[in-house]
């Protein structure tokens, strides 16, 4: 490999001739090196769409992890304001946060499914959570804290359909319905909803999808026999209620699609299905300097310049969840980077290795850009793939092999937060969040 030993010059940071930002988002925070700017518009657009999609159904908007590393609180609002009437949540710690939060009864129901023994079942009780119920030994400790909180539970019975992850094996259901049949009788709780989770829906037609769902009625109808009154009949993410109306029963649970982004991305991108990307991740450059031809770049010198360039260091990498198989060069086709503005925009690729801190885009050797520019990693956009010069989550994931969920879920606190619109009913116009 050749390396240039030619001392590489700074360009000048004047930055009154700085590429112009973008008039439709706010101003970038002064203190920051990265933002993340969330619409909160665009989470109540796509509950709202996605509901279209659904029409006999009632929608939870899933909000784990952050809301998908969104904000939790602002996303809630935001689908609230855009018709659902549920909030999803994976663990109690964020069930009782939305509680915490401002988010009441009145507002929402809220659902939270995955626990271990231990759990404080009394505090979800007493701040009004539904509680899902995936193993024998669960039902025992939701009495347990129904009858600490004086007042009985709301439970849906979560059963494995054939995923093969959390969820009460059918073999099991009937003794857990009749032992929650006497909890109900005693007044202790009461099964709301049956529940499940399917394994394949982002590949309509799998065989599973039918199984599972046959499956799932098997278990409705055993709950249904012992007396229960259920008020909903869940198994539908958002694959499933963009592609199978057959799955969507009382209430669907979409997730990713809350966010903007298909789950289905094989067969459509996410305006294909009225939806639109609430996450633009952009960072300003730190670095940008002319380089010989045959200069190496980055950890491994993995990609090489073919040419004299003008290369920009943008400061994000792996610890801000920039994905490290991302990598350009010759470890693959690289995280797309769009720069420029108007005439001048383009999408440039990562040259070489992601770093924990920083990656590299050659910007070629008429580039204009200069220090303290902004460059955007992904936004509302179809795509690269379709003309796009924006790209969006699902390209980050394809240079990754991985899937949009995890790009958008893994964006690290040091991109500040900032959100804009008003998805949560009211003109709230843009403000920033600290640092999470």
């Amino acid at each position: 490999m050749t390396v240039s030993t030619e001392v590489p010059s700074e360009v000048p940071t004047d930055t009154t001739t700085a590429a112009p930002a973008d008039p439709s988002l706010p101003a970038f925070p002064d203190d920051a090196l990265a933002r993340a700017v969330v619409d909160l518009a665009a989470v109540r657009d796509n509950v709202r769409a996605l509901a279209g999609h659904a029409p006999g159904a009632a929608v939870m908007a899933v909000v784990k992890a952050d809301g998908y590393g969104h904000g939790m609180l602002p996303v809630a609002r935001a689908a609230l304001a855009g018709g659902a009437t549920w909030l999803g949540t994976a663990v109690p710690a964020e069930a009782l946060a939305l509680r915490a939060g401002g988010v009441t009864t009145a507002d929402a129901r809220v659902l939270t499914w995955l626990a271990t023994p231990g759990a404080p079942f009394d505090r979800l009780v007493a701040a009004g959570v539904d509680v899902g119920v995936a193993a024998p030994w669960a039902l025992d400790e939701v009495a347990t804290g129904a009858r600490a909180a004086g007042e009985p539970a709301r439970v849906h019975l979560k059963v494995d359909t054939g995923l093969g992850r959390s969820g009460i094996m059918p073999a099991d259901l009937p003794d857990v319905v009749r032992r929650a049949a006497a909890l109900e009788a005693d007044g202790v709780l009461r099964v709301v909803g049956v529940m499940s989770h399917l394994a394949c829906a982002d590949e309509p037609g799998h065989p599973s999808i039918a199984l599972q769902a046959a499956a799932f009625d098997a278990a409705v109808a055993v709950v249904e026999a012992s007396g229960a009154s259920l008020e909903v009949r869940h198994l539908a993410n958002s694959a499933a209620v963009l592609t199978d109306p057959r799955l969507h029963y009382d209430l669907v649970r979409p997730g990713i699609a809350v966010y903007g982004h298909s789950p289905v991305p094989q067969l459509g991108a996410p305006g294909d299905y009225g939806l639109r990307g609430a996450m633009t991740l952009q960072a300003r450059l730190a670095t940008v300097k002319d380089v010989a031809a045959g200069h190496g770049v980055s950890y491994g010198h993995h990609y090489t310049t073919p040419r004299d360039t003008r290369l920009g260091v943008v400061p994000l990498g792996y610890a801000d969840g920039i994905q490290r198989h991302a990598s350009g060069g010759s470890l693959g086709v690289g995280g797309p980077v769009g720069v420029g503005s108007a005439a001048g925009a383009r999408v440039l690729r990562v040259a070489g290795r992601v770093c924990m801190d920083q990656f590299v885009v050659d910007l070629g050797p008429d580039a204009t850009e200069r220090a303290g520019d902004i460059v955007t990693l992904f936004g509302a956009s179809d795509g690269v793939e379709r003309g796009a010069v924006v790209p969006n989550a699902e390209d980050w994931a394809r240079a990754a092999g991985t899937i949009s969920y995890e790009i958008v879920t893994g964006i690290g606190a040091r991109a500040v937060r900032v959100y804009t619109g008003p998805g949560d009913g009211t003109d709230n116009g843009s403000r920033k969040e600290g640092q999470r």
